[in-house]
């Protein structure tokens, strides 16, 4: 599963939703759970495996209102343009935006369906090959029933074998844009979703099981709904633990640096940098909340620019990293193993420091010491070693 491709989408959100009622705005981004219905959304297909890039179709007016239903998430991931005057029209756009780097495949989803979840996603991109889309749909349950121009029922009409359409719609990539360059071209604009599009160029389109929680938000009655339906649901914060180790050997020298402190001491540490083995393991620690490497990946050892460089660097990078993915740092907690020099009369100095580097207070912060009980390489006093842990809450809740 890690190696397979992975799966572009385009969500659909530059409609007005004046079903929903004018006065608060369009619908999708109203509050439901105290964030936007759009930033729901996102939130679903950003947190799943095989979703790569995501572009959102918006309303030329509402830049400012996706800017700030959008704070928090990998922005590098996500691409908003300009819509169409049409749903059809907007997707078109999203479908073009991605041309440059054609993805394999394409899920089409609505803007203002936030409850669309892992299990199917997954559904509908197993679906879809290099010849096939995949519609999630819900088989029709009630009585259906055809009126005529006089508002009387004409006819009763057979359910059987009927679907209710859902979204994420899934494609491969080409064919269906495609198909939405020829409908354009040719001024076919009637056509209500993707799969209809789809039929209509020949794609063959298979049926998975949709959600009956996979509900579109058209009404607004359907908006208190969704609020409520978040004010009853468990809350699952998501909160995540890194963990980083670091060691240096000891050299000739005068002064050693701990947690950005420059301490006195008879030898000091080895390292490309300032060999900081507690800033070192915390840069680890935090970038591990976030899926982002280490250390040696944002500043490689072999790179001569970082020879003596302040470790702090690191740290604040690693900092602005949890940041830019939506991060608040909770707590961090380091413990430094060495039989010299004493930690204790600098601790308050190296907690300030550290608060200051990553930007939370120093009662968030904890710097301890031990020694190795005269054992191994640190109890002959041959270097430092340093643990550090990280606790970072970021946006939104665990997937289910």
């Amino acid at each position: 599963m890690q190696n397979a491709p992975k799966a572009a989408v385009v969500i659909v959100a530059a409609g007005r939703g004046e079903r929903a009622g004018k006065a608060d705005g369009p619908k999708q981004y109203r509050p439901i759970g105290g964030r936007p219905v759009v930033a729901h959304t996102l939130e679903a297909f950003l947190a799943h495996p095989r979703i790569g890039r995501i572009v959102v179709a918006i309303h030329p007016d509402d830049q400012e209102l996706f800017a700030a239903a959008a704070t928090g998430f990998d922005s590098s991931r996500i691409l908003a343009i300009p819509g169409g005057s049409t749903r059809q029209d907007s997707t078109r756009l999203a479908l073009l935006a991605l041309r440059e780097d054609a993805p394999e495949m394409v899920l089409i989803h609505d803007g203002v369906r936030p409850f669309v979840d892992a299990a199917l996603i997954d559904r509908t991109i197993e679906a879809i090959d290099v010849r096939q889309g995949a519609l999630p749909s819900m088989q029709v349950a009630e009585t259906l029933k055809r009126m005529d121009g006089e508002g009387n029922v004409s006819e009763t009409v057979p359910r059987a074998g009927l679907y209710a359409a859902q979204t994420p719609q899934g494609f491969p990539y080409l064919p269906i844009l495609a198909a939405h360059e020829k409908a354009f071209e040719l001024g076919k604009h009637d056509f209500t979703d993707d799969a209809a599009v789809a039929e209509w160029a020949k794609i063959p389109v298979r049926i998975v099981t949709g959600s009956p929680d996979n509900v579109k938000l058209t009404w607004a009655r359907d908006m208190v709904l969704a609020d409520q339906r978040f004010a009853t649901r468990p809350a699952f914060p998501d909160v995540r633990t890194g963990n980083g180790y670091d060691v240096h050997s000891f050299e000739e020298g005068d002064h050693v640096v701990l947690c950005g402190v420059q301490i006195p001491h008879t030898k000091k540490l080895s390292g490309h940098s300032d060999a900081d083995v507690a800033l070192h393991a915390l840069t680890d620690a935090l970038l591990a909340t976030c899926g982002e490497g280490d250390i040696g990946t944002h500043f490689p050892p072999s790179d001569p620019q970082w020879k003596g460089a302040a470790s702090s660097i690191f740290l604040e990078h690693a900092a602005s990293i949890v940041r830019s993915h939506g991060g608040r740092i909770a707590n961090v907690d380091i413990t430094l193993i060495c039989e010299a020099p004493r930690i204790g009369p600098h601790r308050e100095t190296m907690t300030a420091r550290i608060a200051d580097i990553v930007g939370v207070s120093a009662t968030r912060i904890s710097v301890k010491a031990t020694t190795n009980e005269k054992l191994g390489f640190v109890g002959r006093e041959e270097g430092i070693a340093a643990i550090a842990t990280a606790s970072v809450v970021y946006p939104g809740e665990i997937p289910e």
